[in-house]
């Protein structure tokens, strides 16, 4: 049975992080209009928001070797990493707002924990100098500290210094200013304010309808189906973005598809593990593996509890979400994403081997992996644990067929009424400036026009680089990080 319902001025599928923040916004700059969010399970945050489902890591780039490639000239390129730092400003802005006029009930969802990089042997020990040296010009970047003397790193995180051969030439970089986000936390307390969540409901279908979409919802509790027309749909509901946008049949996404990547993590509790670890210590990825494959050792607070988890272990997995389907992946392909699919597939067998050699090595090698990380920690304290999906973009390229593409991507219809993202890593962190480029491409002349005052209220420095303004810089990050409890 399926029935009409009314219109409403703007639906957000997905309850997680990405559809709670711009659903934010836009209850501030707009607040007579009427906001709609569907979330297919029980729950909102229960998918990549989940706690439990990413690292947490508020990504800034101080710890992230991948935003800081090597020129075969031996210069480091520093421009992702500043990007993706003053993103992560703007996220800290915006969080501020929201603390200081009652949007958010209090700061719990984001903790100091110190970022570190530890790299091994003459070459990566000599990489890692220069890419301080470089960093460090920044004001972005003015609390890093490096260092390649043992007990200094041992002070910062003793467990990854302690067993290590005196032989082992090590380095490290380390920046209290890090932080720890639970983004399901901060998922729920962004959505208590919206008047209209509903869970239990899947959005099947997009079409377009004259001024805006009908959207064919189905509650998966009673499975009675409805229609809900919209003016405005954005799609932040993860892996299932790409499905959908489809259904919408949105040109802007013929020969997008999506390579599912699954995530694990070892996790313990241990108090002789986490009363000595209090840092998210990143690593070097092995040479063709994703970014997501950095090696990394993190503290964790989660509903006031600590642990420390590692990994991640990747492996192929064809769902797009972890409550997802095995039909997924066989779901979106179509005729104009499956050669930029296979193109991409034989550019990158590197990295599906990768997968495969994750997702089939044994217990103990993953703990061997772990101890060569934190060398003394015990075998017997660690449990494996599967952590979200991410589906990684495949985009079409005319000179290479297609090419898998890292991080997040926002999709929009050319009149501006269907907007969505796609991708993974550094999403979260980074959610306000996606919802801010969403607003910039849906609603250009409001963004412009009667928006701008109140925008620049909400994240006072847009539009400014902040790498480019020292003093402006310096009193930013210190005003957002006393409003959010990180300490200079």
């Amino acid at each position: 049975m399926s029935t009409h319902n009314e219109t409403v001025d703007v639906a957000l599928i997905g309850g997680g992080i990405m559809s709670a923040t711009l659903g934010a916004f836009l209850r501030n700059l707009e607040p007579s209009w009427s906001i709609r969010v569907f979330e297919r399970l029980p729950e909102v945050a229960a998918e990549s928001s989940d706690a439990w489902n990413n690292a947490g890591t508020g990504h800034s780039a101080l710890c992230e070797l991948n935003y800081t490639p090597e020129g075969p000239d031996g210069s480091i390129d520093i421009t992702k990493a500043v990007g993706v730092n003053e993103q992560f400003q703007q996220s800290r802005q915006f969080w501020q707002f929201l603390l200081d006029t009652g949007q958010l009930q209090d700061n719990s969802f984001i903790n100091q924990c110190p970022h570190m990089t530890l790299v091994r042997g003459g070459d990566d020990v000599d990489y890692l100098r220069r890419r301080h040296d470089a960093l460090s010009a920044s004001p972005l970047f003015r609390s890093m500290r490096y260092s390649t003397d043992r007990d200094e790193i041992a002070s910062w995180a003793p467990l990854i210094v302690e067993g290590r051969p005196e032989s082992d030439t090590i380095a490290a970089t380390f920046d209290a200013t890090g932080t720890d986000v639970d983004f399901g936390l901060l998922t729920r307390q962004l959505l208590s304010h919206h008047k209209d969540v509903q869970v239990n409901r899947d959005v099947a279908r997009i079409e377009p309808d004259g001024a805006g979409w009908n959207l064919k919802v189905r509650n998966t509790f009673t499975r009675h189906e409805s229609t809900v027309h919209a003016r405005f749909v954005f799609v932040g509901a993860g892996g299932r973005a790409l499905e959908l946008l489809q259904t919408a049949n949105a040109p802007e996404i013929h020969g997008y598809s999506l390579l599912p990547i699954a995530g694990h993590f070892l996790r313990t509790t241990a108090p002789e593990v986490v009363e000595r670890h209090h840092a998210k210590v990143y690593g070097k990825a092995p040479i063709g593996a994703p970014p997501m494959s950095m090696p990394h050792l993190d503290a964790r607070i989660i509903g006031g509890a600590k642990s420390v988890l590692f990994g991640p272990y990747a492996g192929a997995n064809p769902k797009f979400l972890k409550n997802g389907s095995l039909l997924d992946m066989p779901r979106t392909l179509r005729p104009g994403n499956v050669l930029p699919f296979a193109r991409m597939g034989l550019a990158n067998l590197n990295l599906l081997g990768l997968l495969v050699g994750d997702l089939t090595s044994s217990p103990a090698h993953k703990l061997k992996q772990l101890k060569e990380f934190a060398p003394t920690v015990g075998d017997d304290h660690w449990e494996l644990y599967a952590a979200g999906q991410r589906a990684q973009i495949v985009k079409p390229d005319q000179k290479r067929g297609g090419v898998l593409q890292f991080g997040t991507e926002v999709i929009s219809s050319a009149g501006g009424s269907l907007a969505g993202v796609l991708g993974a890593s550094p999403g979260a962190s980074t959610a306000v400036p996606i919802a801010l480029s969403v607003l910039q491409k849906s609603f250009p002349n409001r963004y412009e026009g009667a928006w701008a005052d109140r925008l620049h209220e909400m994240v006072p420095t847009l539009g400014v680089a902040l790498t480019d303004a020292p003093e402006l810089a310096a009193a930013t990050m210190a005003r957002t990080a006393a409003a959010l409890g990180i300490e200079p």
